[in-house]
């Protein structure tokens, strides 16, 4: 029996060669770049100097002394509060969004319009980030775009850049705006394998569009909709940096300060490599925590649906 499943698996190989020669340069370069790169990890427990090298420099006593001055620190609490919120309103947004537009985009029966739609939806993901925050700024200043648009329902100009009172509006609203339109190439190529003959059999049912979404096309993404759900979970913690860096000024850098930007002040600009190694772990620890416990209550919800 073990001989004829090596048969097996030999004439499996053979058969799948060239598909197993083209993943070989995409293994090869996530093998180089993820894997080699993680025994920098040492760093976060060492006392780190970049002239004597990772395994040249010597343990800290106690080992765990970087995490320990990170959870002392007077704004870890906050900061943590900060990178969750965050997080998980951005999740609570743009998670939902690609999988709306693609329902919505695929009930357009006009193949020219539909394709214009699509294409106009895509823009805004090739927007730099430099660019998006630059137009953020202008339309948030108080003769800017958003106020002029508050003028006209009577609503008194403010400027939006100061403080953090429309800081998460801004974020999250711009995150979807980028997002929406390239999110959902996923969801509309699952929507291609759904069986037309369910659309005729509901037909003569006498269902309707919103019918048709609901029974038939809900379903036929949701295996891909939990996929997408559970690897979404583990950017919770490692949202956006770069724009979260651009939007802070001098009015609302402490108040929306998170992990990422933390890490980039402390390692980057101040070069304390070892200890923002400890925080990086640290976020990626809890990142695995929230992907095996979302995959874990999927697999109780919906066995078939969950990644492993």
């Amino acid at each position: 029996m073990k001989g004829s499943d090596l048969a097996l698996k030999r004439r499996g190989i053979k058969k799948q060669g060239a598909f197993l020669v083209l993943c070989l340069p995409a293994l090869l370069l996530t093998f180089l770049f993820r894997y080699v790169p993680m025994y920098g990890i040492l760093i976060g427990f060492k006392n780190y100097r970049p002239n004597r090298g990772v395994w040249g420099s010597e343990w800290l006593d106690p080992l765990f002394q970087n995490f320990e001055r990170f959870f002392n620190s007077p704004n870890c609490w906050n900061i943590i509060e900060n990178t969750f919120k965050i997080g998980i309103i951005t999740l609570i947004f743009t998670y939902p969004m690609p999988i709306l537009f693609a329902l919505l985009l695929n009930e357009i029966k006009s193949t020219r319009y539909k394709r214009l739609v699509q294409t106009v939806s895509y823009i805004p993901h090739f927007v730099s980030v430099v660019v998006l925050v630059g137009m953020l700024t202008g339309f948030a200043s108080a003769d800017g775009l958003f106020n002029g648009i508050r003028a006209f329902f009577g609503a008194p100009a403010v400027n939006m850049n100061e403080g953090d009172r429309y800081f998460l509006l801004m974020y999250v609203g711009s995150a979807v705006w980028q997002g929406m339109g390239w999110g959902s190439i996923i969801y509309l190529s699952a929507l291609t394998n759904v069986d037309t003959s369910l659309y005729d059999v509901a037909d003569v049912d006498g269902a309707g569009r919103w019918q048709k979404m609901l029974h038939i096309e809900l379903p036929a993404i949701l295996p891909t909709t939990m996929v997408m759900l559970i690897l979404n979970t583990g950017t919770v913690l490692t949202q956006d940096y770069t724009k979260i860096l651009l939007m802070q000024n001098d009015t609302n850098r402490s108040l929306v300060e998170v992990i990422a930007t933390f890490v980039y002040r402390m390692g980057i600009e101040q070069g304390q490599f070892g200890y923002t190694t400890a925080v990086n772990l640290l976020v990626s620890l809890i990142s695995f925590f929230l992907v095996f416990t979302t995959n874990m209550i999927v697999r109780k919800l919906s066995p078939e649906n969950s990644l492993w």
